[in-house]
C-alpha cells in the first residue's frame, strides 16, 4: 500500500487503479506456466525486450537515457538512476508512467488498459477490482465465508466432474449443496457481482468475481437479495438469495430437482477462463466459520 501511495502522489493515478493492475498481473503469472511467477511485492511483468526496447541489443540494459532512445518502457522509478527491471518500484513506475501518457481520470485509464493489454475482459477485471479496492480502502482482502449458514441443515460432497445430461453431454462444473428451500445464500468472497439473472440450466443465478481473478457462480437460486444488482461490491457472509430449484428450462422453471445450490468456480489466466473444483475450498471455509463462531 505504501508503494501504490507513492505512486499516486508521483502521478496523481488514484492508487486503486495501480492496485488493481498490480493485482491483476499477480493473478495472472500464478495461473499461467510461460511466464515467471513474481519474486518481489509487486506482480507486474514487462519481457526484457519490452523493457529496454524491442531494438536495443542488450537485454539487461539499466541506463535511463539508451532505454528511453530505444523506445523501452523501463523507467527510474526511485532515483538511483538505474532502471531495474527486478526492482519493485521501477517496475510499477514504469507501468503508471505508461498510463499518464493517456490521462488519470478513469476513462483514459480504460482507454490505456485497452491499448496495452488488447482484451476487454482484462480491462473490466481491472476496472472491477479498482473498485473493490476503493470501496474498503484496503488491499487486505483475502477472507471468505461458506455459502451457506454453517449451522444450517444443508449436506454436500464433491460432485465436480461428474457427468450431466439435460441440455446434452457435458460435466458437472461445481459442487452441490443440497439444502431446504429459501435458506439464505451468502457471498463467499470480497468482490463484485459481475452476473445476476437468468440461464437454463442454472436457473436464477450470481456470479461474484474475487480481487484473485476467480469467479464464483452461485445457481438454482429460489430468488435474490432485494437490493442485489450487477456492479454491487460484496463481502464474505452479505446475502445474495436463497436456496432454490430453479432451472433446466424458460425463465421461471422450477422444481425439476430437488432444492440445492450450484456452486462453481473458475480461474481466468488473463487469455481464458475455465472451471475447477471447489469442493476443497468449500471444507476449509466450512471449517474457518465454525472456528470463528466458536471463539465467539
Amino acid at each position: 500500500m505504501t508503494l501504490y501511495k507513492k505512486v499516486e502522489a508521483v502521478t496523481n493515478i488514484p492508487w486503486y487503479y495501480i492496485a488493481a493492475i498490480d493485482q491483476y498481473e499477480r493473478n495472472v503469472r500464478s495461473a499461467r506456466k510461460d511466464i515467471p511467477k513474481a519474486e518481489g511485492i509487486t506482480g507486474i511483468y514487462f519481457k526484457p525486450e519490452e523493457w529496454v526496447g524491442i531494438l536495443n541489443p542488450n537485454l539487461e540494459d539499466q541506463n535511463p537515457t539508451s532505454i528511453k532512445f530505444f523506445n523501452g518502457i523501463g523507467y527510474d522509478g526511485n532515483g538511483d538512476g538505474k532502471a531495474d527491471l527486478h526492482n519493485d518500484e521501477d517496475v510499477i513506475q514504469a507501468f503508471a508512467q505508461y498510463l499518464l501518457k493517456y490521462g488519470v481520470d478513469h476513462d483514459n485509464i480504460k482507454i490505456g488498459l485497452w491499448d496495452y493489454y488488447k482484451r476487454d475482459k482484462a480491462v473490466g477485471l481491472i476496472i472491477d477490482k479498482s473498485k473493490i479496492y476503493k470501496h474498503f480502502g484496503r488491499i487486505d482482502l483475502e477472507g471468505h465465508a461458506f455459502p451457506v449458514p454453517y449451522k444450517s441443515n444443508h449436506s454436500y460432497k464433491n460432485t465436480w466432474g461428474d457427468a450431466r445430461g439435460w441440455g446434452g453431454r457435458r460435466i458437472h462444473e461445481g459442487t452441490d449443496i443440497f439444502a431446504d428451500y429459501g435458506v439464505p445464500v451468502r457471498a463467499t468472497c470480497f468482490g463484485i457481482v459481475e452476473m445476476k439473472g437468468w440461464n437454463r440450466y442454472g436457473g436464477w443465478r450470481v456470479g461474484i468475481r474475487d480481487i484473485n481473478n476467480n469467479y464464483h457462480y452461485f445457481a438454482h437460486l429460489s430468488g435474490f437479495e432485494k437490493n442485489l444488482k450487477v456492479g454491487q461490491v460484496v463481502e464474505p457472509g452479505m446475502l445474495i438469495g436463497g436456496v432454490g430449484s430453479s432451472g433446466y428450462g424458460p425463465p421461471g422453471t422450477s422444481g425439476k430437482f430437488p432444492p440445492h445450490l450450484h456452486y462453481g468456480m473458475y480461474k481466468d489466466n488473463g487469455f481464458t477462463e475455465w472451471s475447477y473444483d471447489p469442493y476443497p475450498h468449500l471444507r476449509l471455509w466450512e471449517r474457518q466459520d465454525r472456528q470463528k463462531a466458536r471463539k465467539k
